[in-house]
């Protein structure tokens, strides 16, 4: 029996915005890149254009900040950004545009239970771990199935892949996160035979800034 067609995934953090800068939950608000951010794109849409990885397509969050970034890597890669909403971030509820220091003294009790990493609470109306799981899961999952034997792109959001890293690592949702997520970096993983597998993570060797995911 020959094996089954394995499909790569290459990963990627949207470049940086203000809001990375001053640790402030974004969410599902759409903010732009920052130049830092700008430049991040450019260096990695050259970085991805000089490998040759003859991607299939390219998968992007149609939050500004992911789209930014895809359009960059679409000038020189010739790959059509596909924008979709499974693509996006966690929705944070109420917790979306403060500080991780705003949120603590202005709503203690929402801000614990958010870093307590219960899959099943809801921030107010915001997303559960566990949906957002799910989510991100489905659509990861209907790529694979969708290219069979290919290697895709897909540009989105911190939150995202830590969910992806979690689905290839094994590491359970309740688990605080042990790895980096570092904007613009490169993130490898592959599907084959209904399993994920991580493959290499947060190589920014073709960056001169990042900053981790908060």
């Amino acid at each position: 029996m020959a094996p089954a067609p394995t499909t790569r995934f290459c990963l990627v953090r949207h470049g940086e915005t203000d809001w990375n800068i001053e640790r402030r939950l974004q969410g599902q608000i759409d903010i732009q890149l920052n130049d830092v951010g700008r430049q991040q794109a450019e260096q990695l849409s050259r970085a991805l254009a000089h490998a040759g990885h003859g991607f299939a397509a390219l998968y992007v969050s149609d939050l500004a900040r992911a789209r930014q970034t895809a359009d960059a890597i679409a000038r020189h890669n010739g790959l059509a950004p596909i924008a979709t909403p499974d693509l996006r971030e966690r929705h944070f509820g109420p917790l979306q545009g403060l500080t991780y220091a705003e949120a603590e003294v202005r709503i203690p009790d929402t801000y614990h239970q958010f870093k307590s990493r219960d899959p099943s609470y809801v921030p107010g109306q915001g997303e559960s771990l566990a949906c957002f799981h799910r989510r991100v899961k489905d659509f990861l999952d209907q790529v694979a199935t969708r290219h069979p034997g290919q290697t895709v792109l897909v540009i989105s959001h911190g939150g995202v892949l830590d969910i992806a890293y979690r689905m290839a690592s094994g590491l359970p949702l309740t688990h605080q996160r042990d790895f980096p997520i570092p904007n613009a970096a490169l993130n490898w993983i592959s599907h084959s035979n209904g399993r994920w597998t991580l493959e290499r993570w947060a190589d920014e060797s073709h960056l001169e800034h990042s900053r981790d995911e908060v």
